[in-house]
């Protein structure tokens, strides 16, 4: 195993598991909050626009810091990875976090705006949302497309390439259905979060019955690109074990359709719980499709490991924090669990 020992196999296998659980918790979480900032986009009253924010002020701050997580997992357990692929993803993960940093200063300082400057604040939540959602599926993409390294003996493997290598077919469309999917589970969210009898409500429910099957598409026509253009991943969805995937396919179908029922009956927290159970399956199994490749074909999870010094001791320092993490995350959602109105405006 790429000169480990048994122990460093195992510590290292543990954590690609807590950083693929981080990276899965930030699509789930963060995703809502992405898809109802492309959502406010097309949302005219500036309150209601107020109100989505207000909608995720409690727990926005906490749903990124898992972003931050899986990057000091990777950082400080997978430092070779770390290097090389931030080389190659340097330009959309510039942008995304432009992003980032753009959707906090909107969430923060727009109450303190003029009425024009609150105007410019919305909207740039707004982009920036759609910004964070389409770079970072744009990498996520690329990630899989793989990147060349050096092989100079005696040397630390380096990114080779240019600064838009990223940039393909696939990249791009994984960009697209990125945003389709946060914009689903943006709507499905805020139907949860705003009372039955609001406007932006019945808004979002218009608009959760044409993105459910605009995200069914792109799904689909995702895993069949994937297939046609990935040789690894056709290898083990068509292989001798095809019928797990077949179960794994059988189990986010069920899911998408009890998210489907509760969303036409109104049960709208219910929707939102099997939208994230479906999307949940689906990264789980993306993940483990790709091992024991971090990035196919260009670096596994025990050839970009760290050291076993600095592994081990990061294992000391961070082990317990991810329980934290949890009941933190836990709590402030149930905290601010209650459905909100128009009038509700962030501060």
């Amino acid at each position: 195993m790429d000169n480990l020992t048994q122990i460093q196999s195992i510590v290292t296998f543990a954590w690609w598991i807590a950083l693929s659980f981080s990276v899965v918790v930030y699509v789930v979480l963060d995703g809502a909050d992405l898809g109802a900032g492309v959502f406010s986009l097309f949302v005219r009253n500036e309150h209601e626009r107020g109100a989505i924010m207000a909608a995720m002020a409690g727990t926005w701050d906490a749903n990124e810091t898992w972003l931050i997580v899986a990057g000091g997992v990777l950082f400080a357990t997978f430092p070779f990875v770390y290097g090389s692929a931030f080389s190659y993803l340097l330009v959309p993960l510039a942008l995304a976090l432009w992003g980032m940093i753009t959707r906090a200063v909107a969430l923060e300082f727009r109450h303190l705006a003029e009425p024009r400057w609150q105007r410019f604040s919305d909207y740039a939540f707004g982009v920036s949302s759609l910004t964070v959602a389409f770079f970072g599926g744009m990498a996520l993409g690329a990630v899989m497309k793989g990147f060349p390294l050096t092989h100079e003996a005696g040397t630390v493997p380096t990114y080779v390439g240019g600064a838009l290598r990223f940039i393909s077919p696939f990249s791009v469309w994984t960009g697209i259905a990125s945003v389709v999917a946060v914009t689903l589970g943006g709507v499905l969210f805020i139907r949860a979060r705003f009372h039955h009898g609001e406007p932006i409500r019945r808004q979002a429910a218009r608009w959760s019955n044409v993105i459910f099957y605009l995200a069914l598409a792109t799904a689909v026509i995702t895993v069949i690109y994937s297939m046609a253009i990935f040789p690894w991943a056709a290898r083990k969805w068509l292989g001798p074990n095809f019928w797990i995937w077949a179960i794994v396919l059988l189990a986010v179908i069920v899911a998408v359709g009890r998210m489907r029922m509760a969303a036409n009956r109104d049960r709208d927290l219910a929707a939102l719980i099997w939208f994230i159970v479906a999307l949940g399956i689906m990264a789980v199994s993306f993940m483990v499709t790709l091992y024991p490749w971090l990035i196919p074909g260009t670096w596994t999870i025990y050839a970009g490991a760290s050291p076993s010094v600095s592994l081990f001791t990061f294992t000391l320092a961070m082990g317990g924090f991810f329980p934290v993490m949890i009941m933190y995350n836990a709590y402030q959602i149930w905290v601010f669990r209650e459905r909100i109105s128009a009038l509700a405006g962030y501060h």
